[in-house]
């Protein structure tokens, strides 16, 4: 994993978001600075100023918000290619998920790795998705929320996807046996 990036405090009135480095070049875990009191905590989860000097892509052109009902839904593995590649902010506000990002920028160094990291409502943390990676995700319990900043509007014509099993990834799920759609199962074989 990587390590935090912290500034020092700014004497209690406005919170940082900390930017923690993963083994995925330009993918960030992104964790809210905590002021707690009595009453409970203030944190900010975004601010544009901070992405844009951490060199992430600090556009926000539209959100959304993934239900799901039962435990071992899973979404995946989705993104969209140029000219409408998109950056993503997730989180999740309800319940768990196993949230997994896969780098599929030809060039880059961490070409074909992932990484998976535990999202719940408890932690807020949120993972920081670069243009060019897949993404997706399982729930790890029934009723989970998922909640997206991103980048690009949605582009049909662009979207493609990755199988969730294919072997050139080797990812390990935690439920062998997902809820998911055929589109989603049936992605083919990723060839480079």
């Amino acid at each position: 994993m990587g390590r935090p990036v912290r500034r020092p405090h700014s004497g209690g009135k406005d919170p940082f978001v900390i930017f923690i480095e993963i083994q995925l070049q330009g993918a960030y875990i992104i964790e809210p600075e905590k002021l707690e009191d009595e009453r409970g905590f203030f944190a900010r989860s975004w601010c544009e100023r901070e992405f844009a000097a951490h060199n992430l892509n600090p556009r926000t052109v539209q959100c959304n918000i993934s239900f799901n009902r039962k435990k071992g839904t899973l979404r995946g593995m989705h993104y969209q290619a140029a000219p409408r590649a998109e950056a993503k902010l997730v989180r999740c506000t309800r319940g768990a998920i196993y949230d997994v990002i896969i780098d599929l920028r030809p060039k880059s160094p961490t070409f074909k790795q992932h990484v998976a990291e535990v999202l719940t409502v408890d932690d807020h943390k949120m993972l920081y998705i670069p243009e060019g990676f897949a993404h997706g995700f399982q729930t790890l319990g029934d009723n989970a929320e998922v909640f997206y900043q991103i980048s690009e509007f949605h582009a049909p014509e662009c979207a493609r996807g990755v199988r969730w099993n294919d072997p050139a990834f080797a990812i390990e799920w935690p439920i062998s046996a997902p809820i998911m759609l055929k589109r989603d199962r049936n992605y083919p074989d990723f060839v480079a």
